[in-house]
């Protein structure tokens, strides 16, 4: 490739058009938009989900689900991990499991659940503990304590 080569990209150095400008900025009187009319004036766009009159999709299609503004959220943390995650004799609180990233807030309800297997003897203190966990847990070696 040589120098004379080079072509320049005209699309790069055409000028901006400048709409609404009048007569001499050569898009005329009526700003390429013709005359008068919806279209014409400024907002004057139909919304996306205009559908010429006909129902909107959404109002048409039924609601789903369900919000249950009481429901209580958990936190849920299994035994495998604490036995990954913990040693021997060590006690896990939600002080402990945020200061190792496996919750993420304080002030939600921690649930220890019984998914995977635990050799290590821990003290665990949690909101709410499965049945098989808590066996687990004491089978172990360890305690299952509920938060207060």
């Amino acid at each position: 490739m040589e120098f004379k080569d080079l072509k320049v990209n005209k699309a790069k150095r055409t000028k901006k058009v400048r709409v609404g400008r009048g007569t001499g900025s050569g898009m005329g009187k009526t700003s390429a938009k013709g005359f008068k009319g919806q279209k014409a004036r400024s907002g004057g766009a139909k919304a996306p989900w205009f559908e010429g009159g006909q129902q909107r999709l959404v109002q048409r299609l039924p609601k789903v689900g369900f919000n249950n503004i009481f429901a209580v959220k958990w936190q849920i943390v299994n035994l495998a991990i604490l036995e990954e995650k913990f040693e021997s004799g060590a006690t896990v609180n939600k002080a402990a499991l945020l200061e190792k990233n496996l919750i993420k807030s304080k002030s939600k309800l921690l649930k220890i659940l019984g998914n995977g297997d635990i050799k290590k003897s821990l003290n665990v203190t949690a909101d709410k503990f499965s049945a098989g966990a808590a066996e687990k847990i004491k089978n172990a070696g360890g305690k299952a304590e509920l938060v207060k």
